[in-house]
């Protein structure tokens, strides 16, 4: 999945970015709830920053590391309001702004890797 053309290519590294940037706002209350949720947390931050610079340099895995964390925050979010995180009971389904914003990048920044993969493998980009 190497991204290429200069407007997908930022789409996809302020999505990314974004999606990062609110795991490390909403850490510290994570850790209230689990330690472990904590530094899933802040790796989901720095896997973002990773990922976006490999996106930058049009490193191939850079896209894969965008969808793992982008698509991983939302699997993750979803099993925490359907059946809860280990030692965490589930939570209500829309907690806050944050939740929501959240929701939307992750859903975006996997929609525009994995569109921009498409294009790549059929000649379109």
């Amino acid at each position: 999945m190497r991204i290429t053309g200069s407007a997908v290519q930022g789409a996809a590294i302020a999505l990314v970015l974004v999606t990062g940037a609110i795991h490390f706002v909403d850490a510290p209350s994570s850790f209230s709830d689990a330690t472990y949720k904590g530094w899933l947390f802040v790796a989901n931050g720095i896997a973002a920053i990773v990922a976006a610079i490999a996106i930058s340099r049009g490193r191939r895995w850079g896209s894969s590391l965008g969808v793992l964390v982008a698509g991983g925050a939302l699997v993750g979010y979803v099993i925490s309001r359907t059946i809860g995180l280990p030692g965490i009971a589930p939570e209500i389904w829309i907690s806050s702004p944050l939740a929501v914003l959240s929701l939307a990048v992750e859903a975006a920044c996997v929609a525009v890797l994995v569109q921009s993969a498409r294009s790549m493998r059929h000649g379109d980009a």
